[in-house]
């Protein structure tokens, strides 16, 4: 994996670098930048998988570039004095919010969460960050009624028939999408809040009617699941 810090203070980002080197050993690389405009820079030009970012950047306000990392495929964590802002923050979908001044060990939650996304639900993401053609936007995830994998991206399906493209992948997605969200096939992520009702057919076949009156297919393996959320005995 490969990790950008940003941070304008000099021995904090210093620290960083090292603490995180230290954690990581060899599961991840680390580069550290000091502004918004050097890291926009490094992410055209580079893949990055996780960002750690402080929100304070020289007077400058970091929530633009954060917004910019959960539309696309990065992972975040925000590690920032502005304890007032971590709910913002978590609303946005960050994995975690580590205020400073941190702790070797704070900070070590935080990064194995960054390095084990795939295994962890904060559950606390209220919009989904979406790229269009006059850049960023917030889409309300109250508003999705699923998400299928699209190749390397997902569809994002809202109620209103728009779909929306998404950067991160399915299994990326899933480390920041509230519970409400389960799988009902191996591509694809289903909103239990507009579900309005489970089916089968012949030949073991099973789907689900949306509250726009969409089908889904429904695979065999996560009927039982399927059931067990939706209370049908």
């Amino acid at each position: 994996m490969r990790i950008l810090i940003v941070e304008d203070e000099p021995l904090i980002r210093e620290r960083l670098l090292r603490i995180c080197g230290e954690l990581a050993g060899g599961r991840a690389r680390f580069h550290a930048v000091p502004d918004l405009d050097l890291a926009e820079d490094r992410l055209r030009r580079s893949v990055y998988d996780g960002l750690l970012l402080d929100l304070n950047l020289g007077g400058e306000d970091g929530f633009s570039l954060l917004r910019q990392a959960v539309a696309g495929r990065q992972h975040c964590v925000v590690v920032s004095a502005h304890r007032e802002r971590a709910m913002q923050a978590f609303e946005l979908g960050v994995l975690d919010f580590v205020p400073k001044p941190f702790t070797r060990e704070r900070l070590g939650l935080a990064l194995d969460r960054l390095l084990g996304a795939a295994h962890y639900r904060p559950g606390l993401a209220r919009y989904l960050g979406v790229w269009r053609a006059q850049g960023t936007a917030l889409v309300e995830i109250a508003e999705v009624l699923w998400i299928r994998a699209d190749g390397e991206y997902c569809e994002v399906r809202l109620l209103n028939g728009h779909s929306e493209l998404h950067d991160k992948s399915l299994a990326a997605l899933t480390a920041v999408l509230p519970p409400d969200f389960v799988r009902c096939h191996r591509s694809t992520l289903v909103n239990l809040r507009h579900i309005r009702s489970l089916h089968s057919g012949s030949g073991s076949r099973y789907w689900l009617v949306m509250a726009n009156g969409k089908e889904l297919p429904v695979g065999r393996a996560y009927v039982a699941g399927l059931r067990e959320e939706l209370g049908i005995g």
